[in-house]
């Protein structure tokens, strides 16, 4: 079964505010979030997540990394849920600390503004990013206790970024792994999202595929279930392997024409998808890091920078 929706996926456990960008929201004694959506629909996700606590709020929100499109409601979280820390890597915190880091959060923010036409103007919050503090530093092999028997287990699974955490919560079978297990785009094709490092990003994919998971997350758009898991784990790895060929074969095509080389992979992956989708600068950033990051695994010379 795949869930493409807002709504209850399974047994306190929701997607809140937009099924293209989600956060998503287990609850319990100590209700928790996972990753922390865009910018722009702070106010979407906060009536979301209070709909569903009914008087309740979040206590932790777990960060799986510090893209525009999963930190973003982060501050405005906090503000309109006082008491609600958040969790994620050191890396992560000490990218938050980066002024340039920053700004291009905040012109991505904005830049998204293109993909959400469904949402009426007067919702949406046009306030720039602020940095802010992550209150609790969780390292691989962590644990955390939410309470009533359920607990958070935090795997450390660079490759799409250096800052990247993934989350367990075993009690449920739940697996919040965003982009380190690759992403499905609605054209049914699997992102290969290595912007760090391909190999790794390999290794994190192979690790998150042992798990015993039942419910998994992505970054976007769809969560699996039940069998659903296992199937998209294989085609994911095949996916990753598959990307790493079409980057070498179009680089010889190419005579190392690192422009063409993007342009034809945006050909075949960006521009074929239906709205909405991915801001277009958003995805040249990252498809210019995935091919550079396979480049690197293959030891091809780079030629003209992208």
């Amino acid at each position: 079964m795949i869930f493409n929706r807002t709504g209850e996926v399974r047994d306190g456990f929701f997607v809140t505010g937009w099924s293209h960008n989600p956060i998503y929201l287990l609850k319990g004694r100590r209700p928790a979030l996972f990753d922390g959506g865009l910018a722009l629909l702070g106010s979407v996700y906060r009536e979301a997540i209070s709909s569903v606590l009914n008087g309740d709020f979040p206590r932790m929100v777990f960060i799986t990394h510090v893209h525009f499109d999963h930190c973003g409601a982060v501050p405005f979280l906090k503000k309109a849920f006082p008491g609600l820390k958040a969790a994620a890597s050191q890396k992560a915190k000490d990218i938050l600390k980066r002024p340039n880091a920053i700004n291009l959060i905040r012109k991505l923010s904005e830049s998204a503004g293109e993909i959400l036409s469904e949402f009426p103007e007067e919702r949406l919050c046009r306030e720039p990013f602020d940095p802010f503090e992550v209150d609790q530093i969780v390292r691989d092999g962590d644990e955390v206790d939410l309470g009533e028997g359920l607990t958070v287990q935090v795997l450390s699974t660079p490759g799409h970024t250096w800052d990247f955490m993934s989350y367990y919560v075993p009690e449920k079978r739940i697996l919040v792994a965003s982009e380190s297990a690759g992403c499905a785009l609605s054209s049914g094709y699997i992102s290969t999202d290595s912007l760090a490092d391909f190999g790794v990003y390999l290794n994190s994919l192979r690790r998150l595929a042992s798990l015993d998971a039942q419910i998994l997350c992505q970054g976007h758009r769809y969560v699996y279930l039940d069998e659903d898991v296992e199937a998209f784990f294989r085609r994911s790895l095949q996916t990753a392997l598959e990307f790493k060929d079409m980057v070498e074969e179009y680089w010889l095509k190419e005579k190392g024409d690192s422009q063409r080389v993007l342009q034809r992979i945006k050909e075949t992956e960006y521009d074929p998808l239906p709205m909405p989708k991915q801001a277009e600068p958003a995805f040249l950033i990252n498809l210019e890091a995935r091919i550079k990051s396979v480049l690197n695994y293959l030891d091809l010379e780079k030629g003209p920078s992208l």
